[in-house]
């Protein structure tokens, strides 16, 4: 049971803000692959960013169409360069939908970001862009250890609240790209510090539930997905609702699984059966147009069960 302190000293519901009579919330997370603005940013030094391709105005109207379509109350979206674009895209595009909360914790240098957007509340975001972490068990060529902190604007965790009094913590991810040892030593040492930061929440609230969405950039089965799932008690436990026959990359010819949402222990009797998926949301031609990856969905209950 995770639950919100009504008193007034910790309340975080606008004073002009109503819950739906709706029972379930749906969380749509999706790596949307280089969604940059129209504008240039002159403290980011990238082609992509600077130079926003032709078919940028297709991937807006083609997300816009998607969106609309799912009609989810908490989207996340990778790769995205920032709130102050996907808000500009609900205000003009999404208008009479409800999303009225955004959240990211940007990187002051580069533009593919982790960026939400929610039709309900939302309280504290632990952003981890300060944090240095290892690439585990890996030396380079001169026999030397190495750590990184450059990826780590794309990880953070936020307090999201879909009813009165239910709440859960979202992390949303996008690790290190690439294969290889060294590749995958990132990711690792990504996921400790963030199995350690998952500790420290169900530390100060053992009830604590936890949800984890976005483009891990591993394998179904691969180290990182099973150190990620893997914990002492059901609470610090994650699990995969979506069968090992879904697979998410190339959005053209899907062969493998980078994509997830993953739930807690304590989050798994609010799981709505059979939501988890990959939603049917666009044509082939518009859905490789738009990105590389295929988007995933999932519902829970909006009460502990």
């Amino acid at each position: 049971m995770s639950r919100i302190d009504s008193s007034e000293d910790s309340r975080v519901i606008p004073a002009d803000y109503e819950y739906s009579d709706k029972g379930t919330f749906k969380i749509l997370s999706w790596n949307v692959e280089h969604f940059v603005d129209g504008y240039d940013d002159p403290y980011i030094d990238s082609f992509r960013e600077n130079n926003p391709y032709p078919q940028m105005d297709n991937k807006v109207a083609y997300l816009v169409e998607a969106l609309k379509k799912t009609d989810a109350d908490i989207v996340v979206l990778q790769e995205f360069e920032s709130t102050k674009f996907l808000r500009e895209i609900a205000e003009e595009h999404l208008k009479g939908m409800g999303y009225k909360f955004f959240a990211s914790a940007p990187s002051d240098g580069w533009y593919m970001n982790v960026v939400l957007m929610s039709k309900v509340p939302l309280g504290v975001l632990y952003a981890y862009g300060n944090v240095t972490t290892p690439v585990v068990d890996y030396t380079n060529e001169e026999g030397l250890s190495e750590t990184q902190n450059n990826l780590n604007t794309r990880m953070w965790s936020l307090e999201v609240y879909p009813s009165g009094d239910y709440n859960f913590i979202l992390t949303g991810l996008h690790l290190k790209a690439g294969r290889g040892d060294r590749n995958e030593s990132m990711r690792l040492g990504q996921i400790n510090f963030l199995k350690n930061q998952f500790s420290r929440f169900i530390k100060m609230n053992a009830s604590q539930n936890l949800l984890i969405a976005g483009d891990l950039n591993s394998t179904l089965g691969s180290k990182e997905i099973e150190a990620l799932k893997r914990g002492e008690t059901e609470a610090k436990k994650f699990y995969d609702p979506l069968p090992e026959d879904v697979l998410t990359h190339p959005s053209d010819n899907h062969s493998r699984r980078l994509d997830y949402v993953l739930f807690n222990g304590n989050m798994q009797q609010e799981y709505l059966k059979g939501s988890a998926g990959i939603p049917e949301l666009l044509d082939d031609e518009k859905m490789r147009t738009l990105s590389d990856h295929l988007p995933l969905v999932i519902e829970f209950q909006k009460e502990d069960q």
